[in-house]
């Protein structure tokens, strides 16, 4: 059985390289990724993942598929990945001097069973000017991220504290990861 990463991000595979794992394959799943209508954080950042898994497990069942999704949510509020700079701006003012919940959910799929685990760290961000909002928008680090910001970069500025796994911040929660695939 080989392990295939269902994940087009480059941080998930240099994540897993941390803790001595290289994927065989690196397979992304191309799902869609709306959020139901009254669909709660928690579920659907559960359901992306175990979806992402179920999706390439499908065409790979003799193999290990391991799939993540992560999320930035403040309360209910599901913050993606922004479409533009101004959608940035907006998510970075929302996050600005608050706390918010970033979520990751995990599943590792193996001869037809799905295990899973969602992890969530707080972390609160420092008041930001416009000037830091502007200089960061600036920088591109927010495309392709959730919540607008990466906080292995820059963006670590940014914050005030963290309350959970660093990791999962980042797109992958390690310790998670590695003891669903110890267990398989």
């Amino acid at each position: 059985m080989g392990l295939i990463l269902a994940s087009a991000s480059p941080r998930r595979s240099d994540l897993l390289a941390q803790i001595g794992i290289t994927p065989e394959k690196i397979i992304p799943a191309d799902i869609d990724e709306t959020p139901g209508k009254t669909e709660l954080p928690l579920s659907y950042v559960k359901r992306m993942a175990d979806e992402k898994a179920a999706l390439v497990a499908q065409k790979y069942p003799n193999d290990v598929v391991l799939a993540a999704d992560t999320i930035v949510m403040v309360g209910r509020r599901i913050l993606g990945k922004p479409v533009n700079a101004k959608d940035a701006a907006r998510m970075l003012k929302l996050l600005s001097g608050r706390r918010h919940s970033v979520c990751t959910a995990v599943c590792v799929m193996a001869n037809q069973k799905a295990r899973s685990r969602l992890v969530e760290t707080v972390v609160q961000f420092k008041r930001l000017s416009e000037a830091e909002i502007n200089g960061y928008l600036a920088s591109g680090e927010w495309e392709g991220k959730a919540g607008a910001y990466a906080i292995q970069g820059r963006a670590e500025a940014f914050v005030k504290a963290i309350n959970g796994n660093y990791s999962n911040i980042v797109g992958l929660p390690l310790m998670e990861t590695a003891g669903l695939l110890e267990n398989i």
